[in-house]
């Protein structure tokens, strides 16, 4: 295949640097042997950087027949596409049998989530996808950790996955778009988890939204707000934000160790502000997050506060600002009350051992959640914007309901599969 090009013509004195760049491009991929007009066929295709620009990819592929990909196990779909925002569109079911599907993006971002279908049936569902790699500007790239090297959310394609109960997709549609972007800047209970049992609420937000924006989820396990400076993280989300977008920033997890990385709440709050500012001057709209709490109770089932003064700090900068504020840090504790030392234990990291392969010791992680507790996190974001009326409510999905963190939902409200990478190392912290 060609891909479309452009050439940018750079003049510098008496010589002319030619640069090409590869354009977005849209695809219209099919579960069938018999691709028409413009759409190519995903049968028998593998994806293979500088080979193939779409395919299958980091599993075995699905069966392809009866006009659907369609598998008893996860499987990954993959194009090549420079960094922005794409619309994706898909059409789920298969002729032959009935499927739950749930579709992720990337490093297991939340699109779609458990679409039933019968036999024959068809469901079309829309969202987008952003793409991202670590470039900035020539000579500078964002300081990846070396757990980020590889990682779906950093290189030159846009993944899909389709995981569920015999999950299946008759076709897939990708076309560059223009809609907001709301970029998340914080750690790694912000982050996109890209293993099992780890999540985060920003990997799950996307689900919550509609396809007329994009959500850019930038946050990385074991940052502060000043290594987020240091390692070009803001560079990179202010060399494409634009008028219109919006900045959300959650930090104070790893901000409050002491040791190398400790930030003090004087520039903490400092740098919250210039975040604040640069945002406002490039027309963007910033939103700041308190962090939710950690699981520690006293003796009468009460949260113990564990992050200091941080989140009081950072509700005095919303204030002195006007920073639109959504206060994770009181819902959490009214959630996780409610939840109590025992019903916690299912939203956090806490399995016994050899729940994993390859796990002889118990996992018991007070600070990390597990999909169920970033799905309850991510409903107190989106219940606060509702409540707020931030102009970023505009962009969620209808019929959404109302969440109460005083009253969560059952762990059983989250029943997807899980995903096929794991890992029991905790998240890089400081």
């Amino acid at each position: 295949m060609i891909r479309s090009q452009v050439i940018i013509v750079l003049a510098a004195l008496s010589a002319t640097t030619f640069v090409v760049a590869a354009q977005p491009e849209s695809y219209k991929l099919v579960c069938s042997n018999h691709a028409r007009g413009q759409a190519k066929s995903l049968a028998g295709s593998r994806y293979e950087e500088g080979r193939q620009d779409f395919g299958f990819d980091l599993l075995a592929s699905p069966q392809v027949a009866d006009g659907a990909c369609q598998s008893d196990s996860p499987f990954f779909v993959s194009v090549t596409e420079p960094e922005g925002n794409y619309r994706v569109t898909v059409v789920l079911g298969s002729k032959n049998a009935a499927s739950v599907t749930t579709v992720k993006a990337e490093a297991r971002r939340l699109m779609i989530e458990q679409v039933a279908t019968r036999p024959g049936q068809r469901a079309r569902r829309q969202f987008v996808v952003n793409v991202r790699t670590p470039e900035v500007k020539p000579g500078e790239r964002v300081r990846l950790k070396p757990r980020e090297i590889g990682n779906l959310d950093w290189d030159n394609k846009l993944t899909l996955e389709f995981i569920g109960q015999h999950p299946s997709v008759r076709s897939i549609a990708v076309t560059p778009v223009r809609v907001p972007t709301v970029y998340i800047a914080g750690d790694s209970t912000v982050v996109d988890q890209d293993k099992e049992p780890w999540a985060a609420w920003g990997q799950i937000l996307p689900v919550f939204f509609n396809d007329k924006i994009a959500i850019a989820n930038e946050a990385e396990s074991g940052e502060t707000i000043a290594s987020f400076v240091g390692e070009h993280r803001f560079d990179k989300i202010f060399s494409t934000i634009r008028a219109g977008d919006y900045l959300m920033m959650q930090f104070a997890h790893n901000d409050q160790k002491p040791g190398r990385g400790f930030v003090p709440i004087p520039e903490y709050k400092g740098l919250l502000y210039r975040y604040v500012q640069m945002a406002r001057e490039y027309g963007g709209h910033p939103i700041l997050v308190t962090s939710m709490n950690r699981r520690f109770f006293t003796a009468d089932g009460k949260i113990k506060a564990t992050l200091g003064d941080y989140p009081q700090a950072m509700r005095e900068v919303a204030r002195e600002h006007n920073v639109p504020l959504i206060d994770l840090n009181a819902m959490s504790k009214t959630l996780f009350e409610a939840m109590g030392p025992e019903g916690t234990l299912k939203a956090f990291v806490h399995y016994p051992a050899n729940t994993f392969p390859n796990q002889p010791k118990a996992l018991a992680d007070n600070t990390h959640f597990n999909s169920y507790g970033a799905l309850e996190l991510a409903k107190c974001i989106v219940q606060s914007m509702r409540e707020q009326y931030l102009p970023l409510s505009r962009y969620l999905r209808h019929g959404i309901p109302r969440f109460n963190p005083a009253h969560p939902d059952p762990p059983s409200i989250w029943s997807v599969p899980p995903d096929p990478f794991w890992s029991i190392e905790t998240p890089y912290a400081r």
